[in-house]
């Protein structure tokens, strides 16, 4: 067929067309139209519906999961509020390591809370584990409670303290939950979703100068010579190369100082296990932040060491953590 001649045949296709619109009511034409406009927007594979069906009830459930962890912080938070004003009942767990009772029924509050919601899951908590020995992390939606993290600051009256929950979900940190009843400063986070203070969101520091960076770390509970040696002097070779450093007392917190641009630079090691930071990695990450081993390996929330920072000083601080050992 020629052009003249396809030409031809498509103006008569199209004057049929046209004629057939015109019998048809103008109600019935728009329906029409608007069906097929709805169908092309909305039409998806079956594969397609079945991914967001499923990315709906991971966010519902993942809501529901931070949801009940704020009302166990919140709740754990009050018996904080109240014994931080009071007189201390305290116990050693080592030479300078302290629990008190305050720690024990913030504990029971927390598991009792979350059990009633979710009670196939699995639980770590601080206490527990002194008492009964190490829990292993498995691929099982896992609760891991720091009740009271600070307690040598609740002792001594100094305000930072909080209580931190974290949610594992094959083993990968999920839901995060910090919380400082005497500062009333809400940290949270959910994995893809953001971290938050009290409601807003947090990024981490832009700072990209090492030597105009606030360094937080921790002496630690151990007080041999070698290990306090170590500490010391890897501190002294940081200090030449940062503004200025804090020890505050609490590894959650730290992690949350980072999260919100506090503090811009964090490690330790030796500390008490995965509950100190199980709640803080979430809100690090959400946060714009990396977390990793202070070695510059990946971070594994089993290991006992941590480093964070803001991505574009965490080269340069490996750097100075590897040139500091």
């Amino acid at each position: 067929m020629d052009n003249l001649n396809f030409f031809e045949a498509e103006m008569k296709s199209e004057l049929l067309i046209a004629d057939e619109v015109k019998s048809r009511p103008m109600i019935a034409v728009e329906t029409a139209i608007l069906a097929d406009f709805q169908f092309l927007c909305y039409w998806r594979p079956r594969s397609s519906f079945e991914k967001s069906n499923k990315r709906m009830a991971e966010n519902d459930s993942h809501s529901k999961f931070l949801a009940i962890a704020v009302e166990a912080a919140e709740k754990a938070g009050e018996l904080i509020r109240k014994g931080f004003y009071q007189t201390k009942h305290v116990e050693h767990k080592g030479q300078v390591d302290l629990v008190t009772e305050t720690d024990k029924a913030c504990e029971d509050l927390i598991f009792n809370h979350l059990k009633q919601y979710f009670p196939s899951h699995q639980f770590i908590g601080e206490e527990t584990t002194a008492a009964c020995g190490v829990t292993e992390l498995t691929d099982e939606p896992t609760w891991i409670v720091d009740p009271l993290d600070g307690t040598t600051n609740f002792v001594h009256g100094f305000p930072f303290v909080c209580v931190s929950i974290g949610l594992t979900i094959g083993k990968i940190p999920t839901i995060g939950v910090v919380y400082n009843p005497i500062m009333d400063e809400l940290f949270t986070g959910i994995h893809g979703k953001g971290a938050f203070l009290n409601g807003n969101p947090i990024k981490v520091s832009s700072q990209t100068v090492l030597m105009k960076s606030l360094l937080a770390t921790e002496a630690g509970t151990k007080r041999d010579k070698s290990t306090m040696d170590a500490t010391t002097n890897r501190i002294n070779s940081l200090l030449f190369k940062v503004r200025s450093l804090r020890m505050s007392g609490s590894c959650a917190l730290n992690l949350c100082g980072i999260a919100c641009g506090r503090l811009d630079l964090f490690y330790e090691t030796g500390f008490g296990g995965p509950w100190d930071v199980a709640g803080g990695a979430v809100i690090v990450k959400e946060a714009g932040g990396v977390l990793f081993d202070p070695s510059g390996k990946e971070f594994d929330i089993t290991a006992q060491r941590v480093a964070a920072s803001n991505p574009l000083l965490k080269d340069a601080f490996i750097e100075a953590l590897l040139q500091s050992e």
